[in-house]
C-alpha cells in the first residue's frame, strides 16, 4: 500500500492533547503527518518522520482535520431566493416556508435530486468538509422521504430520517395522522437506510409529546435519536434530547439555565450542535457558545445547509461567524467544526488527525488555523485528502 507523508506544515491540529502541546487542539509546530492507505499512519515533528513512497510539501502551511458537517438537509429541488430576499427586507422567518420545497422535491426526479446533491457535497468538499451528515424532510410522503434516504445513502453514512419536518400540507387537518404514519408505514421504508431519526420540534412543527412519539419509535426501530431544539423559541427540545439520550440538541438558540446544566449534564452523551448559518441567514438572535462551553457542554459547529433558512455548505464561513458572534475563541470554533462535531455524529475515526484515524485532511493556504477567522470569506482550502486520497 502506497505510503504519503505530508511535510513542512506549520502547524498541525491534531485534536489530540496527548499528541500535541497540550490544548484540546493538540497542535504540533513544524509538523508532518504519513498516510498509509486510507488512515493516518503516523503524526509527529518533522524532523522525525519516517520514509515514505511519496512526499507533499506544506511549504509552511497548516493542516487541520477535515470539516464534519453533523447538520444538513441536501436532498432538495427548487430554490427560495424570493422568500430570502423578502425576509431579508422585513419578513420573519416561520417554519411554513419548508413547503415550498416540499412542492419542488415532489416533483423532481430521483436524478435531479442526485445531481443537485452531489453539487453540494463538492462545493463543502472543496471548502475542506470530508464527512457529511444530510437529512430527508422535503419529502413528507411514504416514498418521498424513502427515496430521499437511499439516494443521500450512496453517498454518505450519516443519513439522518426527518419525515417530522414539518407536518405535511397533506395532513395539514389531522396532525395526529401524520404522526401515525410517520412512525409507522413511513418509518418502516425509511429506516433500511438510515442510521438517525430526527424531529422539529418547535412551535409551527412538532410539540413535546409528537416529538417523543416520533424519537420513540424510531429508536425501537434501531435509529439513534437527534432533535431539532430551541431554535425559533424556548421548548421542550433540548429536554427531551437529554431524556432521550440523544446524540445531538441542534439550534439551542432559546435555552433557559435549566437547558444549559442539562447539556453540561449530558456532555458525554448529548453534544449541542450550533448552527450560525441559520441565524445569519434569518438575522435571528445568535446562539450563546460561550454560555454553554463554560457550563461545561460539548459543542458542535455545522452549516445546516437547506434552501430556506442557512444556504451555505462552507464551514470557514460558520467558524468566522461563531468567533465573531457566539463568543467562541478560534480553537473552540476549529475544535467544534471537527471534533465536535465527531462527537455529535458518535465518531471517533474522524475529525482527528491521529494514528488509526480516517486520513481525512485540510491544507490552508495560511500559516495557522486562526486565519479561518482571522480571514472571513476568504478560500483557504487549498487541498483537501479524504480517505487518504487528494480530493481537492
Amino acid at each position: 500500500m502506497t505510503t504519503t507523508a505530508i511535510t513542512n506544515i506549520a502547524g498541525l491540529v491534531t485534536n489530540d492533547p496527548a499528541l500535541g502541546d497540550g490544548s484540546p487542539l493538540g497542535l504540533i509546530e513544524n509538523a508532518a503527518v504519513v498516510i498509509d492507505g486510507e488512515t493516518i499512519a503516523w503524526v509527529g515533528p518533522a524532523a522525525k518522520a519516517p520514509a515514505a513512497d511519496t512526499v507533499f510539501d506544506a511549504a509552511g502551511r497548516a493542516v487541520i482535520p477535515g470539516f464534519v458537517d453533523s447538520h444538513s438537509h441536501l436532498v432538495f429541488a427548487g430554490d427560495r431566493t424570493a422568500e430570502f430576499n423578502a425576509r431579508m427586507s422585513g419578513r420573519s422567518y416561520s417554519a411554513g416556508g419548508i413547503r415550498t420545497t416540499v412542492a419542488a422535491t415532489r416533483a423532481a426526479t430521483d436524478a435531479e435530486l442526485e445531481a443537485n446533491l452531489l453539487r453540494h457535497l463538492d462545493e463543502a468538499r472543496r471548502q475542506g468538509t470530508t464527512t457529511f451528515e444530510t437529512k430527508s424532510g422535503y419529502g413528507l410522503t411514504v416514498a418521498d422521504e424513502a427515496r430521499a434516504l437511499r439516494i443521500a445513502a450512496a453517498h454518505t453514512e450519516e443519513v439522518t430520517y426527518l419525515g417530522a419536518h414539518i407536518v405535511s400540507p397533506d395532513y395539514a387537518e389531522d396532525p395526529a395522522g401524520y404522526v401515525d404514519l410517520v412512525t409507522g408505514e413511513m418509518l418502516t421504508a425509511c429506516a433500511p437506510y438510515a442510521r438517525w431519526v430526527d424531529v422539529f420540534c418547535e412551535k409551527g412543527a412538532f410539540d413535546g409529546d409528537q416529538a417523543r412519539a416520533i424519537l420513540t419509535a424510531g429508536a425501537a426501530a434501531g435509529l439513534i435519536p437527534r432533535v431539532h431544539a430551541n431554535q425559533l423559541s424556548y421548548g421542550p427540545g433540548v429536554q427531551l434530547a437529554v431524556e432521550l439520550e440523544a446524540a445531538s440538541a441542534d439550534h439551542c438558540t432559546h435555552l433557559t439555565d435549566a437547558d444549559v446544566d442539562a447539556l453540561a449534564q449530558a456532555a458525554d452523551t448529548t453534544v449541542a450542535t450550533l448552527l450560525p448559518g441559520a441565524e445569519f441567514s434569518t438575522r435571528a438572535q445568535w446562539p450563546d457558545a460561550r454560555r454553554l462551553i463554560d457550563a461545561g457542554a460539548t459543542v458542535a459547529l455545522s452549516t445546516d445547509c437547506n434552501p430556506g433558512s442557512s444556504y451555505t455548505s462552507s464551514m470557514p464561513f460558520c467558524i468566522a461567524l461563531a468567533v465573531r458572534d457566539m463568543r467562541m475563541t478560534p480553537d473552540e470554533a476549529l475544535w467544534s467544526a471537527t471534533a465536535g462535531g465527531a462527537r455529535a455524529l458518535r465518531r471517533s475515526d474522524v475529525g482527528t488527525v491521529t494514528p488509526g484515524a480516517r486520513a481525512d485532511l485540510a491544507l490552508l493556504d495560511a500559516p495557522s488555523h486562526v486565519h479561518l477567522a482571522y480571514r472571513p470569506g476568504v478560500p483557504l482550502v487549498s487541498a483537501v485528502w479524504q480517505r487518504g486520497v487528494r480530493a481537492v
